[in-house]
C-alpha cells in the first residue's frame, strides 16, 4: 500500500514530463522551425516583389519549401535526437508536411515525435548504425506518414475551417473566443504559432488570433512599466508575454488586464474593422502578435497577396488604421484602464510583474 501510494507521485511527474517534452517542448521547436522556414520565407517573398527583386522572392521560395525538414528537425533537435535520427528527420518532415495538405505542421508534430523515438531506440546499438539508424527513422516516419498525415491533414484543415466559418457567422462572439483563446496560448508556454498554422487559422479568425495576441504582449509591456521600464517594455512587445508566466504564477490577477483587453479587441478586429489574417503563410503569422512584428508584416503581406489575386482593390487607409488601433494602441490603453482598477481593488500590487530583464 505504502509502495503503491509513493509511486503514484512519481508516475505523475513522469507522465507530466513527457507531457511538457512532446506537447510543449516539441511544439514551441516545431513553431521556432516553421518560422525560419515558412515565415521569414513570405517575408523575404514579400519583400522581393515590394521591391522588385526576383533574386529575394527566390529566397523566400527555397525558405518556404523547406518548412516540413525545418519543423521535424526542430522537433528532433527538443527531443534530444542523435545527429543521425535528426538528420533523418528532414525527410520524414517533408513526407508529413506534403502529404498532410492544409494541416501539414499538425501531421508533423504528431508523426516526427514517434518516428524520432523508434530512431533512438536502434541508435548505436548495431555495429552498422549508420545504415540501422536512418532506416529505422524514415521507414516509421515515411509509413506514418502514408498511413495517417493525410487524415491528420484533413481533420486540422475541416477544424480551422470550421472556426473560420463560425467568426464569419458570429464575428462578435467568436472574436472574443478566437482572441482570448489564442492570446492565452501565447502567453502560456505552449506555442500559439503552432497552434494557428495547425489549424490555418487565417481570415477573420487569423484577425482575431491577431488581435489576442497582441492584447497580451503589449498589454503586459504596458501595465508592467513601472516595474520593469524600457527593458521590460521591448522584451514584452517585441519579445514575448511569456515571460510573465512566473508572475502569473504568483498572482494570476495580473495576467485579468490583458485577457480582458483581448476580448475587447478581438470583435473590434472582426465586426469593426473587418482584420484579416490572409498570410500565404497559412496562419503561423496569426499566433505572433508584435513578436518582431511578425504578425502585423503577416497581416500586410495577406493584403498584397489579395490585392494580387484580384480579392481586394487595394489597401486602404482603414485597413492601416484598423491594425495600428488593433494591435498596438487599443491594446495599451484598455489593459492599462483594467490593470488600473484592479491595483485600487488591491488585486494587483506594485513588484508583481517585476522581470529580470
Amino acid at each position: 500500500m505504502n509502495t503503491e501510494s509513493k509511486a503514484s507521485p512519481k508516475g505523475w511527474e513522469a507522465a507530466k514530463s513527457y507531457l511538457r517534452l512532446y506537447f510543449v517542448d516539441a511544439m514551441s521547436a516545431m513553431a521556432q522551425g516553421l518560422f525560419a522556414s515558412l515565415l521569414v520565407g513570405t517575408i523575404v517573398s514579400t519583400l522581393g516583389a515590394q521591391l522588385g527583386l526576383p533574386v529575394l522572392e527566390e529566397v523566400g521560395g527555397f525558405a518556404k519549401s523547406m518548412a516540413g525538414p525545418a519543423m521535424a528537425i526542430a522537433i528532433g533537435s527538443a527531443l534530444k535526437a542523435p545527429p543521425l535520427v535528426l538528420f533523418s528527420l528532414a525527410a520524414v518532415g517533408a513526407a508529413c508536411n506534403s502529404l498532410g495538405g492544409g494541416g501539414g505542421p499538425l501531421a508533423v508534430l504528431l508523426l516526427a515525435i514517434p518516428a524520432c523515438e523508434l530512431g533512438k531506440l536502434v541508435s548505436k546499438r548495431t555495429p552498422v548504425d549508420i545504415l540501422v539508424t536512418p532506416l529505422t527513422t524514415l521507414g516509421a516516419g515515411a509509413a506514418l506518414a502514408y498511413l495517417l498525415a493525410p487524415a491528420i491533414g484533413s481533420l486540422a484543415t475541416a477544424f480551422g475551417q470550421l472556426i473560420k466559418d463560425a467568426t464569419v457567422l458570429q464575428p462578435f462572439w467568436m472574436g472574443i473566443v478566437v482572441s482570448v483563446l489564442v492570446g492565452v496560448a501565447l502567453t502560456l508556454p505552449i506555442s500559439s504559432a503552432a497552434l494557428c498554422a495547425a489549424f490555418g487559422l487565417t481570415g477573420l479568425a487569423g484577425g482575431a488570433a491577431v488581435a489576442g495576441c497582441c492584447a497580451q504582449m503589449i498589454g503586459f509591456a504596458v501595465i508592467s512599466f513601472r516595474e520593469n521600464r524600457w527593458g521590460g517594455l521591448v522584451a514584452q512587445g517585441l519579445g514575448t508575454s511569456m515571460l510573465q508566466v512566473p508572475n502569473i504564477v504568483k498572482n494570476p490577477h495580473i495576467w485579468i488586464a490583458p485577457t480582458l483587453a483581448s476580448a475587447v479587441t478581438g470583435p473590434i478586429a472582426t465586426c469593426l474593422f473587418h482584420l484579416e489574417m490572409n498570410d500565404p503563410a497559412g496562419g503561423v503569422a496569426s499566433g505572433m502578435g508584435t513578436c518582431g512584428l511578425v504578425g502585423q508584416i503577416g497581416v500586410y503581406s495577406g493584403w498584397v497577396s489579395d490585392v494580387a489575386n484580384g480579392l481586394k482593390p487595394g489597401i486602404t487607409p482603414m485597413d492601416w488604421a484598423g491594425l495600428l488601433l488593433v494591435c498596438f494602441l487599443l491594446p495599451a490603453a484598455l489593459a492599462f484602464a483594467f490593470d488600473l482598477a484592479l491595483r485600487k481593488l488591491g488585486w494587483v500590487k506594485p513588484g508583481d510583474m517585476k522581470l529580470d530583464v
